[in-house]
């Protein structure tokens, strides 16, 4: 039996009600911490605005990160546990950096030799253990099965034999042993579980690794386990294909003489299949485990083209813009979806700004803390940010910001 319950909305005013409704709930001791599991700094200060407003109040809530989570529970279950573990990528890039120079030298270690040089200088060592260090941190967390068969001496490359280096002596203090031991332990339900939450909550989480999953799914065994998360579409989407993959999927199937109409390849929206995949296949992994399911979806119908694109991704739905086609005219006066073409990031920054400041005097209920703006890599554009609206050209046009994550 699991106590495992997903809620999903398109909609995430609508999830933070839910949370807030599940969380009116007491706890059974009433000094006990609510736990809700986010992924930003961000949507913590988000979410405890929304509970604050919705109840009240949100006091004594803590929103803990995954990986440190994850790290509270097994330091529950496996005694003895450091707070901070040798494995740790910080940690590892030493490590790394002392083993290299006594391994190079081995069969199967010629392209790092050739690479650090003879000399084998300590900042090109140094920046070589690191990345491999972040490589190895990710293989933890993506591919903890593949590190376990390395362990057991299945493969000898390069990669395998300097973990093996590493990890002597120390083989049950890295994150994918403790997953494997946590894992055994749930089966056998040797696990005392006065000191975990009475209930647990995830929210607004876009993806999770398999690790992650089967520790909360573990976890719901035995308490309350709660996930909020935002789910475009309302229909079952996850056998839609984008263009590209329909292609290449036809591709690799014409020299199996495979009949297209074989294929049973579905678009449903196209949108949503190009730039749904990350989406997709973590709903594919939350398939995989046992869970009730609340839904909460709203259609916002044709009013804007904003509307528009989100109730066709709502329905699973493709509009024909040809003749006789289904497509819905907006006036020229609509605003709700623009794109700017703009020759810098600088530039963009700027049209931002320009856009943000007239957004503001458009709409005098509009505060700066109702506005979120998302890059793709804000290592880029954070300068910029700060140039242009740190430094604004007239002080009464300057507004709060922050540059979060």
């Amino acid at each position: 039996m699991t106590n495992l319950t997903l809620y999903t909305s398109n909609r995430l005013e609508i999830l933070a009600d839910m949370l807030a409704e599940k969380i009116r709930i007491p706890l059974s001791r009433p000094f006990d911490e609510e736990i809700i599991v986010v992924q930003s700094k961000g949507m913590e200060r988000w979410v405890s605005m929304e509970l604050a407003g919705a109840n009240g109040i949100c006091a004594n809530a803590r929103f803990p990160f995954p990986d440190s989570f994850v790290h509270e529970i097994f330091k529950k279950v496996i005694k003895d546990l450091p707070e901070d573990l040798p494995f740790d990528p910080k940690k590892m890039t030493w490590k790394i950096m002392k083993v290299l120079p006594s391994l190079i030298t081995r069969p199967g270690f010629e392209g790092l030799k050739n690479y650090l040089g003879d000399r084998g200088e300590d900042l090109k060592r140094f920046q070589l253990s690191e990345r491999i260090s972040n490589l190895f941190d990710q293989y933890l967390l993506f591919r903890p099965e593949m590190i376990l068969a390395w362990e057991r001496g299945e493969e000898d490359h390069w990669q395998a034999v300097l973990w093996r280096e590493l990890v002597r002596g120390s083989e049950l203090r890295h994150r994918a042993a403790l997953g494997e031991a946590f894992i055994g332990a749930v089966k056998n339900r040797a696990i005392d579980i006065d000191d975990f939450p009475e209930r647990i909550c995830v929210f607004g989480i876009s993806a999770l690794p398999r690790f992650h999953i089967e520790i909360l799914a573990g976890i719901s065994r035995f308490i309350e386990v709660n996930f909020f998360l935002m789910n475009p579409c309302r229909e079952y989407w996850s056998d839609i294909v984008s263009d590209w993959e329909m292609k290449k999927t036809i591709d690799r199937q014409r020299s199996e003489d495979v009949a297209y109409t074989d294929l049973h390849l579905e678009k449903g929206n196209s949108l949503l299949a190009s730039m749904g995949a990350l989406g997709r296949d973590f709903f594919n992994l939350i398939n995989e485990f046992d869970y009730q399911e609340v839904t909460a979806f709203e259609d916002l119908g044709e009013e804007s083209i904003l509307s528009c694109l989100q109730s066709d991704i709502l329905n699973l739905s493709q509009r024909d813009t040809g003749i006789g086609g289904n497509a819905h005219f907006v006036g020229a006066d609509d605003t709700s979806f623009k794109m700017h073409s703009c020759h810098s990031a600088m530039r963009e920054i700027e049209v931002l700004y320009d856009q943000l400041l007239n957004m503001f005097e458009k709409d005098p209920s509009l505060l700066p803390k109702d506005v979120l703006v998302m890059t793709p890599d804000i290592e880029t554009y954070a300068p910029y940010i700060q140039a242009v609206f740190g430094v604004p050209e007239d002080e009464h046009m300057r507004f709060p910001f922050t540059i979060a994550d």
